[in-house]
């Protein structure tokens, strides 16, 4: 009896022109929406491994450390005022506490990493993953990875960012892959990524993200998020070639701010209701510091002992990338996204797909340059 049923729903599928080769994959093509958000972060449960120096202080313990409550009289400029700038002009130098030696900051120091070889190459400051593939590139880990923020899913950083990704449709990030004739091996799909214009799909209890909800592609006023990747499909893993995107970032009180990833590659498992992995890719780091600065303040920063000044010193020393033709100093630094996503149905406002096809031209001229 299953042999005739599946005879007749092939049958079907060459009347008709449905897809009969994939699981959950219509017209060749299928829709995941973005549940999940982190930067990537390999951790041992006692951080030991990676942070044997201990974690990195917060914005609190700093000013204690600069300003000791030793009687001197100090102004709010000498102080708060100057803190604060130091948040938005950050220096290139830590400023020196009361002992007289710069602020202490804690780089990651362990060999392991997730992430991505984004160059090619196996440098000696390159991160070996947890599968023992060498190369790995993921400076941005080294930065942060040692601030307890950035740890999760417990880490304050980590759990507000995805809080709000998930509250705020303006965070909401589409991808959609076409031209897919098997979703476990297909050497040849395209994946364009879109911004989304509805909440999330969730079970009776509010908390749980699942598949099969619907969500319009922003095709006119989030054309800017619009990217097309050229990929495929091996034992259920997608990967794609590099490109540029563009993806929506707002954290606390849905301050909105954009963030372009550079050289972007996707490495998805696949499965007709989810898709889990990593984007590797490279940010500018004026662009990262704007986006941290304005979603978290000093007060929020401090729930995770996150010094954005800090963090953003680190994040220029230990820079690789995209070299200033002037000063030959790194402006932009290696990074991974794990990002998990849920099945949806997308629907294009515009059926053509003008705005698809428009942006495909863009990133390709990027690409190019």
């Amino acid at each position: 009896m299953r042999t005739h049923f599946s005879m007749m729903a092939a049958a079907a599928a060459l009347i008709f022109g449905v897809s009969a080769h994939a699981e959950g994959v219509t017209n060749r093509t299928i829709g995941y929406v973005l549940t999940n958000k982190s930067w990537a972060t390999y951790q041992t449960p006692d951080g030991k491994a990676e942070c044997p120096k201990g974690f990195n202080d917060g914005p609190r313990e700093q000013f204690k450390a600069l300003f000791p409550e030793s009687g001197k009289k100090r102004t709010l400029a000498e102080t708060q005022f100057a803190r604060e700038a130091d948040v938005w002009f950050p220096s290139e130098t830590e400023p020196l506490g009361a002992d007289g030696k710069p602020l202490p900051y804690i780089d990651v120091s362990g060999k392991t990493a997730l992430g991505m070889n984004l160059d090619g190459k196996v440098g000696p400051n390159d991160f070996t993953s947890p599968e023992g593939e060498p190369g790995i590139d993921n400076q941005l880990y080294r930065a942060v990875g040692c601030a307890t923020g950035f740890r999760g899913p417990e880490g304050a950083y980590t759990f507000f960012q995805n809080d709000y990704m998930q509250r705020y449709i303006f965070n909401r990030i589409l991808i959609e892959i076409t031209d897919v004739d098997d979703l476990v091996n297909d050497n040849d799909v395209t994946v364009t990524t879109y911004r989304g214009l509805n909440p999330l799909l969730t079970s009776a209890n509010g908390k749980d993200f699942i598949p099969g909800g619907t969500q319009r592609a922003d095709e006119r006023w989030g054309k800017r998020y619009i990217h097309s990747f050229k990929g495929k499909i091996v034992n259920g893993v997608l990967t794609t070639e590099p490109g540029v995107t563009k993806i929506p970032y707002a954290d606390t009180f849905d301050t909105n701010v954009d963030l372009t990833l550079m050289q972007a590659r996707f490495k998805l498992k696949l499965t007709p209701t989810s898709a889990e992995g990593l984007i590797g890719t490279y940010v500018d780091l004026k662009e990262w510091h704007h986006h941290f600065a304005v979603n978290w303040t000093s007060h929020h920063a401090s729930y995770g002992q996150l010094s954005v000044p800090s963090i953003t010193r680190a994040m220029a020393r230990l820079a690789d990338a995209y070299p200033d033709p002037a000063t030959g100093k790194n402006t932009a630094i290696s990074a991974a996204l794990a990002m998990k996503f849920s099945q949806a149905y997308i629907v294009h406002t515009d059926p053509k797909k003008k705005a698809v096809a428009s942006a495909q031209k863009k990133n390709q001229v990027a690409d190019a340059q």
